[in-house]
């Protein structure tokens, strides 16, 4: 840059100039004037200066731009970071806890329950049912408040409205003689595995599901289910006729329920069970609940509305368990659906089924996060919750009581497996025992209430 100002400057300020010679021998003389051709000092010392500035100032931008790539990773962490935090904020605005048109929501449901909960009172009026309805009454108050207040307190309605509708399912819930045939309700011990084998299919299967039949009484009928394609889907039962051919392998006949394992009535997920010879699981990639009567070879099919699938909700407490989004429970009266909703949270729902009409009759909402556990079963309508404690030993911490919409926490009853993931954990009404896919194992354990 230098020689090309200094170059420029001397083409500029030369002048030409004409003179005339004189030939001396064989030479030419002649006299020039050399004082036009002076070095520009002064000129070259203004062009260093301007060289001084442009590098001064190319220096300081390449210190900026320096300063500039260190402090890019620190903005972006923080923008991560301001991103991440945002993300609760978002999930309560798109669940609509803020949102001012969910009162007519709210609205709606309250008086969905207290239309069941009044056609309830009037078919057997009691003590409970009209409790009920003076607090939907006031309930119902609270919300009309709100509309004229323009004041929002939605997460808190909401979770009232949950306890609300919990005890409305109860009261309408179950034949008269339930109680009688459940008198002991609360689980107090669980045995050492009274059965241990591998499933008969592979070692490498570690999901599925195994049990008995938990209506049949006159017969013993064990069944087995292994997810064979990615841990994911499968399309056949085994089943057995006795608990010998079972341990034994032998003599077992494999039910179809579907074609092929990407059939639309193919089994998705772990959580399988056999009902009066009818297999109830989820559909195929669906959102849907199937049933598939072995001796008739009839299915059914239904909707299971706002459940979670793929991962969305599956069992996770110490590491998830994939395609546990659906689990599928069976007792002395119903055959039950446990699952999760955005609507509550991820927390769990249960939800119970009429096993001829392959319908739900009743729905309960718990506060349990599905996430934060490894595993669920119900015994005489009571929903327990296992979690990890380490690879060779579950315990049972929580309890929901669909009878009185009453949770419990305190529980801790500590029992062994024999590796760490538990696929499936089902209870059987008819012998009392409790039935654990655990990692390829299976095995089974005695109850005590």
């Amino acid at each position: 840059m230098f020689i090309y100002l200094l170059l420029l400057t001397v083409i500029v300020t030369v002048e030409a100039q004409r003179v005339t010679g004189q030939q001396k021998t064989d030479s030419c003389l002649c006299k020039i004037n050399s004082s036009i051709w002076t070095f520009p000092a002064f000129r070259f010392e203004e062009v260093t200066r301007q060289v001084q500035i442009c590098e001064d100032a190319l220096n300081e931008f390449t210190e900026k731009v320096r300063n500039t790539n260190a402090e890019l990773p620190l903005m972006e962490a923080t923008l991560q970071n301001i991103s991440a935090r945002l993300t609760a904020f978002d999930y309560l605005h798109t669940s609509g806890l803020y949102s001012a048109l969910h009162l007519r929501q709210l609205n709606q449901e309250l008086e969905e329950i207290h239309q069941s909960v009044n056609e309830t009172h009037r078919q057997n009026p009691n003590k409970e049912t009209h409790n009920l309805l003076s607090e939907l009454n006031r309930a119902k108050n609270d919300v009309q408040r709100m509309y004229r207040d323009d004041f929002f307190n939605l997460e808190t309605m909401k979770k009232r409205l949950r306890d609300l509708n919990n005890r409305a399912q109860s009261c309408k819930t179950i034949p008269n003689d339930f109680r009688s045939s459940c008198h002991k309700r609360i689980l107090t011990r669980i045995s050492s595995p009274s059965i241990t084998k591998l499933n008969s299919i592979s070692k490498s299967y570690i999901s599925g599901a195994w049990g008995r039949d938990a209506l049949l009484t006159y017969k013993e009928r064990y069944w087995e289910h292994c997810l064979v394609s990615g841990n994911k889907h499968g399309n056949t039962i085994r089943v057995y006729n006795s608990l010998e051919d079972f341990m034994a392998n032998n003599n077992y006949k494999d039910e179809e329920v579907a074609p092929s394992y990407s059939h639309e009535n193919a089994v998705q997920g772990s959580g399988t069970i056999l009902y009066n010879n009818t297999v109830f699981y989820q559909c195929y990639s669906t959102a849907e609940i199937c049933s598939f009567n072995i001796m008739t070879h009839e299915t059914k099919r239904m909707q299971l509305v706002d459940a979670g699938i793929d991962n969305k909700f599956p069992f996770c407490y110490y590491s998830c368990r994939d395609w546990t989004d659906i689990d599928l429970e069976a007792d002395q009266d119903a055959v039950w659906v446990i699952y999760a909703t955005e609507e509550n949270h991820g927390n769990i729902v249960v939800s119970r089924l009429d096993p001829l009409e392959l319908n739900i009759t009743h729905t309960w909402k718990t506060h349990l996060f599905k996430r934060s556990v490894t595993s669920t079963f119900m015994v005489c309508g009571v929903l327990y919750a296992t979690r990890y404690v380490n690879t060779y030993q579950e315990e049972v911490f929580y309890a929901f009581d669909t009878t009185t919409g009453k949770e419990i926490n305190t529980l801790s009853l500590s029992f062994e497996k024999v590796s760490p993931g538990i696929a499936n954990l089902n209870y059987n009404p008819v012998d009392g025992k409790l039935y654990m896919y655990n990692d390829a194992y299976l095995l089974a354990y005695d109850t005590f209430f």
